[in-house]
């Protein structure tokens, strides 16, 4: 998928990717530990590119160069929580350069500013340290688990959280995502008007056919009235 293609108008919630991979049997990624947006109301979306922050400024200056417009740009920072590597003029540089947003797994600073600025930034949480050298020669110290995320890969982000979808399963994770975001707007509307959920999913048969076959899951038969409900 590449950048000028990638559906910009259709980006759906987190929660409802993650119930079409379920649905289509397709595993999407998350980082080992949450990331949060820099200010509330941040999303974010669009192909990944990856870099690793051993270098300092230096590491992100070198991504920015390579970075084509549209692309959210993972700034790889070992998950360290006593370091920030992102703050306003690094936000402002990546927005200048056509960046979507910025993951760094680790820590940002300048909070205020980056609600500003506008650029969506998520990360583990703020921190007010700047980087320092670590004693190893790379610069480098894995503090967490990694954050398992590929250039190319698709990266979707909300109040929710963060979620990574393979590039080659983004247009049926999407449609897919699609209808259950319809259905429950569907669901939603009746539940409102006195229908209950029970009753629009029909429970009382799902419960008839599954003393008949326990192996009968609720998500096999929403499935097949093409309900939604997680």
């Amino acid at each position: 998928m590449t950048v000028v293609d990638f559906p910009r108008d259709q980006v759906w919630p987190t929660a409802s990717l993650w119930d079409a991979g379920a649905r289509l049997g397709i595993p999407l990624g998350m980082p080992p530990q949450p990331l949060r947006p820099a200010a509330p109301g941040m999303r974010l979306a669009g192909p990944l590119r990856r870099i690793r922050h051993t270098q300092g400024v230096a590491s992100i200056f070198e991504g920015l160069d390579e970075v084509r417009e549209g692309e959210v740009l993972l700034i790889d920072n070992a998950g360290l929580t006593d370091e920030a590597c992102v703050g306003d003029l690094v936000a402002i540089e990546a927005r200048l350069a056509g960046v979507a947003g910025l993951v760094v797994w680790g820590c940002h600073r300048d909070t205020d500013e980056l609600a500003v600025i506008g650029l969506p930034v998520f990360s583990r949480g703020p921190c007010p340290a700047s980087p320092r050298p670590r004693p190893n020669a790379s610069g480098h110290t894995p503090a967490q688990e990694p954050f398992e995320a590929e250039t190319g890969d698709v990266v979707v982000a909300d109040a929710d959280g963060l979620l990574v979808v393979p590039s080659t399963a983004y247009k049926a994770v999407s449609a897919a995502a699609q209808e259950i975001v319809r259905a429950e707007h569907r669901q939603s509307e009746k539940a409102l008007d006195g229908v209950s959920l029970r009753a629009q999913l029909q429970w009382d048969q799902y419960v008839d056919r599954r003393r008949a076959d326990p192996d009968y899951t609720f998500r096999a038969h929403l499935s097949r009235i093409a309900g939604a409900l997680e």
